[in-house]
Order: C-alpha cells, then sequence, then structure tokens
C-alpha cells in the first residue's frame, strides 16, 4: 500500500493509529470548529484539532450515562505513548466508579489551601501580629505604639526569631510563657509584665475579630481562635512608684519655681496640674487650651477605643506657666516644646529635665531614706499629698483621670466636676508654697 501523503489528511471517521505522521496530517474540515482522530490502539483517547490548527490529547468514554470528555495537553507538550498511558489510567479511574474531574478539582483545591497556608505562614506571624497591633494603637492616637514595636523587635524578632515566624495561630500557650521565662530570667521581670500585657491584648483582638465590629478587618484574617497569653499566669510585680511624701514634693517647687524658659515653665505647669501623664502632657496642642483649662486625649486602658477627653482645669499660678509656655512657642502648635511649637517635648527630655532639677535638693530627712528621684513619682507624690489633705478618692480620681468606676459614675453621673479639681488644685498650690507645716484642708463639701 502507497504511503498517505503528507497533505492527505486522516480518515476521521475510522480509528487511525497514532504516529507523529498521522498527527502531524490532522486537519479540521472546512466549516468546523473542531475535529478528533480516534486513537486505534487505546480507547477513548483521541487527538482534537481546531480550526486554528492547535492540536491536543484528549479521553474521552461514557460513565453512568454521560458523556465524559477530558483534556491530557498539548501535542506539542506529550508524547504519544504518555498520552496513552493517561488515558488508561483514566479508564481505570473511571472503571473504580470514581470521577477524574473531581480528583482533579480536589487536588486543584489542595493545592490552593496548602498555598494558602503558606501565605498565611509568612504573612500572618506572631511577629506580624504585634506590628499590626502597633498600628492599631498608632490609628487610635496612642502613644505606646512606639514601645510596642521597640519591645516586639528587641525581645521576639531579633530575641527568638523562630516564634517570631511562627503562624499567630500556632502560637501556644507554653511558648509565651517561655518567651516571658526568659526576660525574668534575665532579670527583666518587669519588661515581663509590658510584654505579657501587649502580647495578649494584640491576641484578644485577633480573637474577637470575627464579632467585635470595632476591630479592623485584618486581623481576621490572623484566624487566631484563642489566647495563648491570656492562659500565662499573671505577673506580679512590686510598685516603683515610691511617691515622694508631701513635704519632698514642697522642695521639689521650691527647686523649680524660679527656672527660667521652657523647662521652668513646663515642669511648674505639670506639677500645678496635678501631675498629669507627662506622656499625655507633652501632646497638648494650643487648640485645646482654654482661658481658665486644658483638655488632654487620655487613651490610658481604652483598648480597641479611641482616646477620652479630659479637662484639667488651670488656677492662677498654673495659667501663668501656661502663658509662658505659649508665648515661647508662638509660632507652633505645641506649647511644651523647644522647637518653637514645631514638635512636642519628648518624654525622655521632660523627665531629665525634673531629675536635674531635683539633683541639688537636700532631701528632709522624714525617717526613711528618699531613694532615686524619677519624675514619675511625682504624680503619685501629688495623689500621696492630696490624700493627706482630704481630697476625696473620687476627686483625686477625676483630676489625675483614673477613669470611673461602677454603673452610676460611669452612666448616670454627668457632672463634670471642674470646680471640685480646680479646689484641689488650689489646695495642692497652698501646700506647695506655704512655709509652714499648716495647711488649709479642703472643704469638708468637697471631701464629703
Amino acid at each position: 500500500m502507497a504511503r498517505a501523503s503528507k497533505a492527505t489528511a486522516p480518515d476521521l471517521s475510522k480509528n487511525q493509529r497514532l504516529t507523529v505522521d498521522s498527527i502531524d496530517r490532522l486537519r479540521c474540515p472546512d466549516g468546523k470548529q473542531q475535529a478528533f482522530m480516534r486513537c486505534a490502539e487505546v480507547n477513548g483517547l483521541q487527538v482534537r484539532v481546531t480550526a486554528a490548527g492547535s492540536k491536543s490529547y484528549v479521553y474521552q468514554r461514557k460513565a453512568n450515562g454521560q458523556s465524559l470528555r477530558m483534556t491530557i495537553g498539548a501535542v506539542s507538550a506529550w508524547s504519544i505513548a504518555d498520552a496513552q498511558k493517561e488515558a488508561r489510567r483514566l479508564a481505570v479511574t473511571l472503571d473504580k466508579g470514581d470521577d477524574p474531574r473531581q480528583i482533579a478539582r480536589d487536588k486543584q483545591a489542595a493545592k490552593a489551601a496548602a498555598r494558602a497556608e503558606q501565605d498565611r505562614a509568612a504573612n500572618y506571624t506572631f511577629a506580624n501580629l504585634m506590628a499590626a497591633y502597633a498600628n492599631e494603637l498608632e490609628r487610635q492616637g496612642k502613644t505606646s505604639h512606639t514601645k510596642v514595636r521597640a519591645m516586639m523587635r528587641l525581645h521576639l524578632v531579633e530575641g527568638w526569631p523562630e516564634l517570631a515566624n511562627t503562624p499567630a495561630n500556632k502560637v501556644t500557650a507554653e511558648q509565651v510563657a517561655d518567651l516571658l521565662r526568659g526576660l525574668s530570667e534575665a532579670d527583666k521581670s518587669r519588661t515581663a509584665g509590658k510584654v505579657r500585657s501587649y502580647t495578649r491584648a494584640a491576641f484578644e483582638m485577633a480573637r474577637t475579630a470575627k464579632l467585635n465590629h470595632e476591630v479592623p478587618v485584618h486581623f481576621k484574617g490572623f484566624e487566631v481562635k484563642h489566647n495563648p497569653a491570656a492562659e500565662t499566669v499573671a505577673i506580679k510585680l512590686e510598685t516603683d512608684k515610691n511617691p515622694l511624701k508631701p513635704a519632698h514634693l514642697r522642695q521639689y517647687w521650691q527647686a523649680i519655681e524660679k527656672l527660667p524658659g521652657v523647662q521652668g515653665a513646663a515642669l511648674r505647669l505639670h506639677l500645678l496640674t496635678g501631675g498629669q501623664r507627662i506622656e499625655q502632657l507633652r501632646l497638648l496642642v494650643r487648640s485645646n487650651v482654654k482661658p481658665g483649662a486644658f483638655t488632654l486625649l487620655d487613651a490610658k486602658g481604652r483598648a480597641g477605643r479611641g482616646a477620652r477627653s479630659h479637662t484639667v482645669p488651670l488656677n492662677a499660678a498654673a495659667r501663668t506657666a501656661m502663658a509662658e509656655l505659649l508665648a515661647l512657642n508662638a509660632g507652633g502648635d505645641y506649647p511644651l516644646s523647644v522647637t518653637g511649637g514645631k514638635t512636642p517635648i519628648s518624654a525622655k527630655a521632660f523627665a531629665e529635665w525634673a531629675k536635674a532639677a531635683a539633683s541639688g535638693i537636700e532631701w528632709q530627712d522624714l525617717g526613711e531614706p528618699v531613694g532615686q528621684f524619677q519624675a514619675k513619682r511625682l504624680r503619685s507624690g501629688v495623689e500621696t499629698t492630696l490624700a493627706s489633705l482630704r481630697v476625696s478618692e473620687d476627686i483625686r480620681g477625676h483630676l489625675l483621670s483614673h477613669g470611673v468606676k461602677g454603673v452610676q459614675a460611669a452612666s448616670y453621673d454627668g457632672h463634670d466636676y471642674e470646680p471640685e479639681k480646680l479646689e484641689a488644685l488650689d489646695t495642692l498650690h497652698r501646700h506647695l508654697t506655704e512655709t509652714s507645716a499648716s495647711v488649709v484642708h479642703i472643704s469638708a463639701r468637697v471631701a464629703a
């Protein structure tokens, strides 16, 4: 028999022995979009050709009363032998009652799930959860975001990179406890307490993301189901506030009373307004200063919520200090500034000013050592002094922004307590400026 001419297309009405030559001569008949050449060696295997000349192996047969057609692959990518082998495998699968198409879909789904898990492992790590938490703190205007970033970079990302790169939803309570244990054993118990607090808040934010509309939606991606940090044992620490005694607070006032410039005015304003939190006071902006008061934004203890407005009244001495600061920084938004109001002073600089002012004080001997002076002792010193002057706990709480307690205070008491806070500050000022030991106490009405 004469060999078929290369120009002669195979007879598609008959099964054909698949060869490179027969496939090469395969053409799609005019007027059709596609055509099929059946393989004589393997039942169900066909070569499909389109009107555009594209050729591929397909497998076709009936199963459960339905005609199934599955593409094996392009002729250019598959050899004839491999295509025949794949066709036989598909036949065996169908004979077992399984659908190769569903098996293929299941494999694709498994691959997609594996890729998603890889992405989660790479993008939704413990370290990234803490970064997202810090970003949320920054979005809420909380300055603590800088402490979270620095602490986590040092003790988690650099200190324990394997744990840092662990998917957040895989982190265990034991791993968090080991992280805290390492800090405690390095004599950093206070740091361990802060790390536990930050990680607990971050995991809780992620855990409640699906049901809490106040939590940003991207926290859902961490797929956190439980809070491992909350399962660890709380770290009990001795307080380091060590408040100054009332007599020592008076000595500190005498040291700063005549200090010039921004430094002196800032230290006086801080003490005369009750020792407000330095981190909040330094961020005070000019627009929040009124003739008789200023307003701070207190975000402490309000995870997931915006900062609360805290109004502090100004007595005559405090108004003088504020006027000095506004005049010295007339060109900017921040009264407590050394850049003309363009940027606020740092908390570290403020603390160093206070420490420098106290460095020359010969502390009065009250029977126990004063210890090392720290700026944070001023706030607790004011609280202690006001308590000794019979200012009630409630008034001190409102003045120092300790928050409100109980249903009555939180939901029913709408009084702003401005007169009482101002009277408490006047009482404090009298204590600071009097030379005798006797002090005029706050009125019995306010004390009640």
